[in-house]
């Protein structure tokens, strides 16, 4: 499978700033929210990953993604500043996952909701979240007939 930010990428290429700015489903986040959504929810999961190599079962804070996308740069900022930052973060995260014994994959961190979880779960989990996002992005553009 090609990496998340290279599918991201391909699904946004060539849209207008009209459709960037049109919402993937009703009540939704528009297609410029969700870009810019990524690289913001995947570096808190770099560092819950980090800080769960460094530190014993370290307590992570959670942030309220719903107001972040609201905020000016998540609605104004063009995507290519997002898909650049996702790209780059990614190719950072994977480099540092190559690096830990398969022992860290079972180090905890605890999510203020959720409790304990894995290196792993976290891991697995932002494969799955990149590749949703990515998908609700490709189906506004079939569900509009963008090319």
């Amino acid at each position: 499978a090609l990496p998340i930010s290279v599918n991201l990428r391909a699904a946004v290429k060539g849209l207008t700033d009209e459709q960037l700015d049109t919402q993937y489903r009703d009540g939704g986040w528009t297609v410029r929210q969700v870009v810019h959504h990524l690289p913001e929810s995947h570096i808190h999961a770099y560092i819950c990953t980090k800080l769960a190599l460094t530190e014993q079962e370290p307590a992570v804070k959670i942030y309220h993604e719903n107001l972040w996308a609201e905020l000016s740069d998540a609605r104004t900022a063009p995507v290519e500043v997002s898909l650049r930052f996702l790209e780059s973060l990614h190719e950072r995260w994977v480099f540092f996952l190559k690096s830990i014994p398969s022992s860290g994959f079972s180090r905890m961190w605890k999510h203020p909701e959720h409790g304990l979880r894995s290196v792993d779960f976290l891991v697995q989990l932002y494969s799955w979240h990149g590749r949703h996002h990515t998908a609700q992005i490709t189906s506004v553009k079939e569900r509009m007939g963008w090319k």
